[in-house]
């Protein structure tokens, strides 16, 4: 039996300790080709595809003035961010990291491929990173804290810098052993972990042949892959970036977290829920993270839709009580 995620956020050690059946006949290979160290080359790809996207992002201002985007590349920019944005939200966070619902193998599957559409990392190694940031949040330990060099004005504007993107350029690795055992043993979600240049070249195509075959044109494929694969990519970079180091610096603080995270409600339809991110720090696993009235979190809502067609089962969501437990001031009407 594989450990799930709750046992590896919820572990006190720093060791994991498993029964000695538990263990392999022999060691497991890592999820992602790179080790557990960033390399050199590894370094200088995430650079570019750091930068690319947004020098297209800030390219896409002048153009659309100048000329206008297309229906057609706008669609396809729009259904790619949400398609990227959701398999983050639901399949690599509220899935594989916390263990929100359980899925049946074909959905399980989806969602590390989708997730890995966004092109923000291998699935492994990006829960590997987001359970470590929850055992160590806005401490030492945590991956991407913005209070990771003091809470002073200048040192705030540092840890922000580093918490955005700084911390992505780290030497070092979050043990893929320690923090996602689970995937790792899982043999078809490692090989969707190790192929994640694949999913990225699938990615980044897609929005391009489209476009190029509804319009019959190398113009339509080179305008398609422009808003549909660049700009896209790099508005989804910075939005979820932004969990890291927006949420965790400012926002209301409605419930009782052992951290600085907050809720901004400006992010919340562009990063599909995942901006109501007080509740998720104080309630990890809960499968819904706009809790309050009016607070959107289509991921949620689309959890309940795989609930429905049974795909997903056993989905934690927070019963009123719950919520209030959790709140700072426990409301009164709290069952």
């Amino acid at each position: 039996m594989t450990t799930s995620p709750p046992d590896v956020l919820d572990s006190s050690s720093d060791t994991q300790k498993k029964p000695a059946s538990d263990a392999p006949d022999s060691p497991v290979a890592l999820a992602t080709l790179g080790g557990e160290k960033r390399r050199s080359a590894e370094q200088v790809a995430l650079l570019a595809f750091i930068v690319v996207p947004f020098l297209a992002l800030l390219a896409a201002v002048p153009l659309t003035w100048g000329w206008g985007v297309s229906w057609l590349d706008l669609g396809l920019m729009t259904a790619m961010y949400f398609i990227g944005c959701h398999g983050i939200t639901i399949g690599f966070h509220r899935y594989f990291t916390h263990g929100s619902f359980k899925a049946k193998r074909p959905l399980r599957i989806a969602l590390a491929v989708l997730g890995s559409l966004a092109v923000e990392g291998p699935v492994v190694r990006w829960v590997a990173d987001h359970r470590k940031h929850h055992k160590f949040s806005d401490a030492e330990g945590d991956p991407h804290s913005p209070w990771r060099y003091g809470e002073t004005v200048p040192a705030l504007m540092k840890g922000l810098w580093w918490a955005h993107v700084g911390w992505m350029f780290d030497e070092e690795q979050t043990s893929q052993q320690k923090y996602a055992p689970d995937l790792v043993k899982d043999p078809a979600i490692r090989a969707i972990s190790r192929q994640f240049v694949l999913w990225t070249t699938v990615s980044l195509l897609i929005p391009a042949v489209i476009g190029g075959l509804v319009t019959m044109s190398w113009q339509g494929a080179l305008t398609a892959f422009f808003w549909g694969s660049l700009v896209r990519v790099a508005l989804l970079h910075h939005v979820t970036w932004s969990i890291n180091s927006i949420c965790h610096a400012v926002g209301k603080r409605p419930f009782k977290s052992r951290d600085k995270s907050g809720n901004v409600w400006w992010l919340a339809i562009l990063s599909c829920g995942e901006s109501w991110h007080n509740l998720h720090h104080a309630d990890p696993t809960s499968a819904r993270h706009g809790v309050e009235k009016g607070q959107l979190d289509s991921s949620a809502r689309i959890i309940r839709w795989l609930e429905l067609a049974g795909w997903a089962y056993d989905v934690r969501w927070p019963a009123r009580s719950r919520i209030d437990s959790r709140r700072k001031e426990p409301s009164r009407q709290a069952a």
